[in-house]
């Protein structure tokens, strides 16, 4: 296929409104894709709808300007049918519920004559904290249940242990347990309480306190890293739960880890995928509406944005 005119782009985002665009990744791919002359239009999934097998959205043209508290301007917006855009981005926040399930499988209809970033059904079969679980080898020691007693067992082997919901996201409800912590039986009512999917737990890695590794990977190839330290006062080390982003390189043993996972990412159409990577442990693999890219480029000049949209030309140009 020869692209004879600028990619039509659509991005399926929360609205730009309630971006912080001083970290936001989905706003550096909208500014690359501007820059690059690309047709950039806006649409909130809550608009979505599939009627005899077509999919249509309220889709918007949008104009975007890296300057704080004026960054976008929307135009006149009208019902599209989505097959008639080259690229779809879906980076639309979680949480991994049925409603992203749902979104998932009207995309899939239109996937891949338009291209969408990331492969919508692959996504869908990829929970970000299961299927991490595909190399267990590189993992700390994990278990996904929601039963007391495998939990209980789990942490009298392991003592210093890490709950958080299977499907949460930006570091919610995440909690650590100390061998003898005695929360242990309400915090497990409470998750029985308000979740009704299983729980992850994992062995407590001391390693955090010096930094829980964000590292990019572009088409299954490691581009870049930054390394997000936690407050003093907490255990979490996510932007928006205070964690400080610092410069870093990668160690010989995360580059081993890029090299195993990259071609399974790659195989399964993760174009922009961000793994996790504590004391030279793989703890997730985020491949929904990964994070990174704005404080990688601050930090390091690495223009991950720019490897993302070269990827999605060189694969629009094969198809």
């Amino acid at each position: 296929m020869v692209q004879s005119r600028p990619f039509k782009v659509a991005i399926q985002m929360d609205h730009i409104k309630g971006i912080n665009i001083a970290g936001d990744s989905t706003f550096a791919l909208m500014l690359e894709a501007q820059k690059r002359g690309y047709e950039l239009f806006h649409y909130t999934v809550d608009t979505m709808a599939m009627e005899d097998g077509e999919v249509f959205a309220f889709v918007q043209p949008v104009e975007v300007r890296d300057e704080v508290g004026n960054h976008f301007t929307l135009g006149e917006g009208k019902r599209t049918d989505l097959s008639t855009f080259d690229v779809i981005h879906m980076r639309q926040d979680p949480p991994f519920d049925m409603a992203y399930i749902s979104a998932t499988h009207m995309l899939e209809r239109i996937h891949p004559k338009t291209l969408v970033v990331n492969d919508p059904a692959s996504v869908r079969n990829a929970p970000e904290k299961i299927f991490v679980t595909e190399f267990p080898d590189l993992m700390p020691p994990t278990i996904i249940t929601r039963s007391e007693a495998e939990l209980r067992a789990f942490r009298q082997k392991h003592g210093d242990i890490v709950m958080k919901p299977l499907y949460g996201h930006g570091g919610a409800a995440v909690f650590r347990l100390g061998p003898d912590d005695n929360n242990f039986g309400s915090l497990t009512a409470l998750f029985g309480d308000i979740f009704r999917e299983p729980w992850v737990a994992q062995k407590f890695l001391k390693d955090v306190k010096d930094g829980d590794k964000r590292i990019m990977l572009v088409d299954g190839v490691a581009a870049g890293a930054v390394n997000r330290v936690p407050a003093v006062d907490d255990l979490r080390s996510n932007m928006v739960r205070g964690g400080q982003a610092v410069k870093t390189e990668l160690t010989e043993r995360e580059q081993e880890i890029c090299a195993r996972i990259g071609p399974a990412l790659k195989e399964q159409g993760f174009v922009l995928v961000g793994i996790d990577v504590i004391g030279g442990y793989l703890t997730e693999i985020n491949v929904t509406s990964p994070t990174g890219i704005r404080s990688i480029q601050k930090l390091s000049g690495i223009d991950i944005a720019a490897m993302v949209w070269d990827a999605i030309e060189e694969k629009r140009a094969n198809m």
